[in-house]
């Protein structure tokens, strides 16, 4: 029993350090290919196979080697070493593929097959390795042939608590207090530690007297238990059927989940880590309640059909059950937030609401179907730790196929209701085919296949849509016009009350045509295009409502990119075309679909000006927008005379940190627009009425509209010159790829708003 709770607690430190390098790994792979939803799920993908081909290489080993606890900790020692080595290898690979990218054909299939190979090339060697520590620690774990199922169970539990911590740790501590180097080093650290120990216990020697008192190896005990005589070779293979179903659908499951969710929480670093945290331990405390079971005798295959048909039916009614939130979330808070920050109470109690029901029946299921798969030798006599290979190699190449239908097929085509019930479907169906294997009577497999059918398709029925549901939580006074819940995100077009035709992006408020919106993001466009002598090759960085982007199109002799990440708000545009001047039908206008940072590291072009959207700094993955590679990334595309422009925003501590970032790369910038807009440039700058004068004449009636009908006016939105600024931020932290601390905002004081009013300069002192 000691040398069982010593492996768990290995195979859970395992788990965390597994954890917390698909999370650092994410993020570093989003800084060399964007973080498009076609990036990310080329890097989860990359993920999941390298583990699927380590299960099954391991199962094939595992039978074969006479000490798998110490091969369990050689691989530890090797996941250190080449997982620690990734982030020179992601460094490198950036580097050849902003050199290869020229030469790739212009096709998202190409692309995306090339990122592929890329991310495989670094990520292959750490997450076989992960994939083959299941198979060997199995294999390690010395077992009375009647506990042969529940100590799987308990080795399995072990490890998914460790996933729930190593994802809370690397979101809520690591990476805001050491930054994504340092996480490395020490999740390398945490592997070569259960390598150790691994190692030292794999090499002692067991007397034959202590293996033979009540414990024998794996393979004695499987040939003490012979298969259930009621479960014949092709009910096993049935079984394992069902799983890779099961990974489809549970990673299926978890792309809604958290597209819907999103709705309702904001799309950050901390409500993703929180719904994974639920996901992993309603799994996990699945498979820890159903363990002390699985030793005895029980009609298995009948339990695990029942189990599936419940899921079915548990699933599909997840997203209804938020309506319960606002409730829970008023009287659970003050629980919650003695243990975690307040602010995590909303996403916490949104992701136990709708993931932790059916996640709950995933871990005990899971289990379940391990046992009836390993349980016995088959006609080939495949030893446990194979099939136990077999089988999770499934379940996770099932898991890449879900993940990758869902959003790219799924969502798109039916959306989150439709695909939804689809899915639950899928599970429905498995859960009725393993009933004809139960072994039970006719009339009770007919009761519960009819019971179980009616009560779900009732269900399906009566469901309301979740963005419906979500209208209702968040925005109740809304009217819906236009939705499209899109491969990237999902968009809608609102009309609120008073009239105001309001655009949301994952739930969160993008654009409005309110008179004092539309000037914000006028100003946006028009500021650094009046302030550079010419502004012919300009860049605009996110289209939102394209109000910015319109402005700076009106500009005489202005060529205009725009990038913009999602589909559906190009699509969503439109409905501004009012008042962003038609900008997508303009002829100087170029879109392009992509991530605006991966634009700057691939372009071969050269621009005059550069302004980005109003982007919220604090959402997953807008922190690479505001860091200081990237503020280097848009001064290297700059032309010697041209400006940047760089929305600043947030608490004090997030404004000072934004702004002392901008002037770690451009030392020369000025603040303008009321201290909300930064304007980089490599140069002092140097404004000229004559300039202005002539871009006035050119488009009176624009610049007027826009409060630009005078040189004075310009002039008025300055507020302050580099050093006034590096005075007003002082010393302090810079954000850098490596530490993004805005991003991880709870890392930082939030307590104090920004107070600008002795941030002043003076604007003659920059007038020729």
């Amino acid at each position: 029993m000691l040398r069982l709770a010593l492996v768990a607690f290995l195979f859970f430190c395992s788990g965390a350090s597994a954890l917390i390098y698909q999370v650092l790994w994410l993020r570093k792979l989003g800084l060399v290919f964007g973080v498009t939803v076609y990036a990310a799920s080329t890097v989860w993908a990359s993920f999941m196979f390298g583990l699927a081909v380590g299960s099954l290489l391991s199962g094939r080993v595992a039978d074969r080697v006479r000490r798998p606890l110490v091969w369990f900790g050689v691989a530890e020692a090797l996941i250190a070493v080449s997982a620690v080595a990734t982030p020179a290898a992601l460094g490198a690979l950036q580097d050849l593929y902003a050199s290869l990218y020229p030469s790739l054909p212009r096709s998202l299939g190409a692309i995306t097959a090339a990122r592929c190979l890329m991310a495989l090339a670094v990520l292959l060697v750490p997450t076989v390795l992960m994939g083959a520590t299941l198979p060997l620690v199995v294999k390690s774990s010395s077992f009375r042939a009647s506990d042969l199922g529940q100590r799987m169970a308990l080795l399995y539990a072990s490890n998914t608590a460790g996933a729930i911590a190593g994802t809370l740790v690397s979101g809520l501590f690591l990476i805001p207090r050491y930054g994504i180097q340092k996480s490395f080093i020490v999740a390398a650290a945490l592997n070569l530690c259960v390598a150790a120990v691994a190692i030292a216990v794999g090499l002692r020697p067991v007397s034959a007297a202590g293996r033979g008192q009540d414990e024998a190896d794996l393979d004695g005990a499987l040939a003490a238990a012979p298969p259930d005589p009621s479960l014949s070779a092709s009910a096993r293979r049935a079984v394992l059927i069902v799983f890779a179903l099961s990974g489809f659908a549970s990673l299926a499951l978890e792309v809604i989940w958290f597209r819907v969710l999103v709705l309702l929480v904001r799309p950050t670093v901390y409500g993703f880590a929180m719904m994974l945290a639920v996901l992993l331990a309603g799994i996990g405390a699945g498979s820890y309640i159903v363990a002390p079971l699985l030793k005895r005798q029980r009609q298995w295959m009948l339990i695990l059909a029942v189990l599936e048909l419940l899921l079915a039916v548990v699933s599909v009614l997840s997203i209804e059950l938020l309506v319960f939130h606002p409730v829970l979330v008023k009287r659970l808070t003050p629980a919650i937030a003695s243990v975690f920050p307040e602010y995590l109470a909303f996403s916490m109690v949104a992701s136990f609401l709708t993931i932790l029901p059916s996640s709950l029946i995933l871990g005990l299921a899971f289990p379940i179907g391990l046992r009836l798969w390993t349980g016995g030798r088959d006609d080939r006599g495949s030893h446990a730790a194979r099939r136990l290979g077999l089988f999770y190699s499934l379940n996770l190449s099932g898991s890449i196929v879900g993940s990758l239908a869902a959003g790219f097929l799924l969502l798109p085509a039916l959306g989150s209701r439709a695909s939804l019930i689809a899915v639950a479907a899928v599970v429905l169906v498995s859960g009725l085919a393993l009933l004809t294997f139960s072994g039970a009577s006719r009339s009770t497999r007919l009761a519960l296949a009819s019971g179980f059918s009616v009560v779900f398709f009732a269900c399906t029925a009566l469901i309301t849509d979740p963005f419906d549901l979500f209208l209702k939580l968040r925005y109740p006074n809304h009217t819906v016009l236009w939705r499209e819940e899109g491969v990237q995100a999902t968009v809608s077009i609102n009309r609120e009350p008073g009239g105001t035709l309001v655009m949301t992006l994952e739930g969160n408020h993008q654009a409005d045509d309110a008179p004092a919106m539309i000037a914000t993001h006028r100003l946006i466009g028009h500021l650094p295009m009046l302030i550079h002598p010419e502004g012919r090759q300009a860049l605009v960085i996110g289209l939102g409502g394209g109000a910015t982007a319109g402005a700076v199109a009106l500009h005489t002799g202005a060529d205009v990119d725009v990038v913009e990440l999602s589909e559906a708000v190009v699509r969503a545009a439109s409905f501004f075309s009012g008042v962003n001047h038609d900008v997508l039908r303009r002829p100087n206008v170029r879109l392009r679909v992509d991530d605006g940072r991966n634009h700057l590291l691939l372009t071969d072009k050269r621009y005059d000006v550069i302004t980005a959207d109003l982007i919220l700094p604090i959402h997953a993955g807008s922190g690479n927008l505001y860091s200081a590679e990237y503020f280097t990334l848009v001064r290297n595309v700059l032309e010697e005379d041209g400006v940047a422009l760089q929305w600043v925003w947030g608490t004090e501590a997030e404004y000072k940190t934004i702004m002392r970032t901008f002037l770690s790369v451009f030392p020369e910038a000025t603040l303008w627009g009321r201290g909300s807009l930064m304007i980089g440039s490599k140069k002092p700058l140097v404004l000229r009425r004559g300039d202005f004068d002539w871009k006035l004449a050119a488009r009176p009636e624009a610049l007027k509209d826009a409060g630009f009908e005078s040189f004075e006016k310009l002039l008025g939105n300055y507020v302050a010159g580099p050093d006034e600024m590096r005075a007003f931020v002082a010393d302090g932290p810079v954000l850098t790829d490596d530490l993004p601390l805005v991003e991880y905002f709870l890392s930082l004081p939030r307590d104090r708003p920004i107070d600008i009013h002795t941030l002043r300069g003076d604007v003659r002192t920059r007038v020729e």
